[in-house]
């Protein structure tokens, strides 16, 4: 045998096993953290598309809410786990504020994770507690001109989508709140049902039953359009703030080095989940709907990360936040 064989054969062995590796990929349960409290925004989208993503799988996708620090505790912990994809992070925008609003992170938000793709762009709706004097969101903001920080709104803490929403809210109208914080949005959405605080802003996928309901009033969605869920809410524009216009987005990672190969898997399980009829009619109920196919891509998320990376800490930096 050549010395030119010798090199050859060794390689050629290895070539059967790369397509069995993808094929053995997930043998036991994944694990999706989510970096916020059960009942929230994040944990309801979830725990929707591991249960459609466990089905391609054939592994049950179990979800586990580590909650703390804007999302930086449950997002270190996927940063911090074996690159073997069996630990996942559904994070939303606040992936991209965080380097603005961190002054020392113990991960790389870009570069300590691998990219599976993107989820969902939703809306964000300004809501208030029950009987809030206010029929519409011009009087809203008349009032809290009149009544300053007096009036309080809820905050799911620094970096969270609440926080930036309260951030361009506050901004656009050029008045100030007083914060309250909380675990996440599922505490901060009963304190808002319960009367415990005056204002919330929060992405479309918790308020909205409440409002169809008429438990609590909403004053506007911070979209360009309208949502089918709630056609009679007002855009931000159309009730008479334009420059309020924000909305979160969610995104699957990995952490990072995994293999290609399970990378893949992770890729094709989201893209099928994506277009699970349950999980598309779910998210219409709540006032979202799944990326397109080519958004739900590494690469797309990767550039959409950086980009937005980008232009929040444009926004934070001319909203007088200093690094915490």
């Amino acid at each position: 045998m050549t010395f030119a064989k010798h090199l050859l054969l060794p390689l050629l062995l290895l070539l059967p096993f790369q397509p069995a590796f993808a094929q053995q990929f997930p043998t036991r349960p994944v694990t999706l953290i989510v970096p916020f409290s059960a009942g929230g925004p994040g944990d309801v989208i979830a725990r929707l598309l591991g249960s459609s993503m466990s089905a391609t799988l054939k592994q049950p996708v179990v979800i586990e809410n580590v909650v703390g620090a804007g999302g930086t505790i449950g997002t270190n912990r996927v940063a911090k786990a074996p690159s073997d994809g069996y630990t996942l992070l559904l994070m939303h925008v606040g992936q991209a504020t965080a380097p603005a609003l961190y002054a020392k992170l113990p991960f790389d938000p870009i570069g300590d994770f691998a990219p599976i793709g993107l989820v969902t762009d939703v809306p964000m709706i300004l809501v208030a507690r029950p009987n809030f004097p206010a029929k519409d969101l011009k009087e809203l903001v008349a009032h809290i001109r009149a009544q300053g920080d007096k009036v309080t709104y809820g905050n799911v803490g620094l970096g969270s989508a609440s926080h930036l929403c309260g951030l361009m809210f506050m901004s656009a109208i050029e008045a100030k709140l007083t914060p309250i914080y909380y675990k996440g949005g599922g505490p901060a959405l009963n304190d808002i049902i319960a009367g415990h605080i005056d204002v919330y802003c929060d992405p479309a996928t918790g308020p909205t039953p409440y409002i169809q309901a008429g438990t609590i009033p909403g004053y506007a969605i911070t979209s360009k359009k309208r949502v089918a869920t709630l056609p009679n809410l007002p855009t931000s524009a159309e009730a008479g703030v334009p420059a309020f216009d924000v909305t979160t987005w969610y995104g699957l990672y990995a952490p990072r080095n995994t293999p290609k190969a399970v990378v893949d898997a992770l890729v094709d399980a989201l893209k099928k989940a994506l277009k699970d009829p349950p999980l598309v009619s779910r998210f219409a109920e709540l006032s979202m709907a799944p990326v397109e196919e080519e958004r739900a891509t590494p690469a797309a998320l990767d550039a959409f990360l950086r980009a937005e990376t980008d232009k929040w800490s444009r926004i934070i930096k001319q909203a007088g936040i200093e690094p915490q």
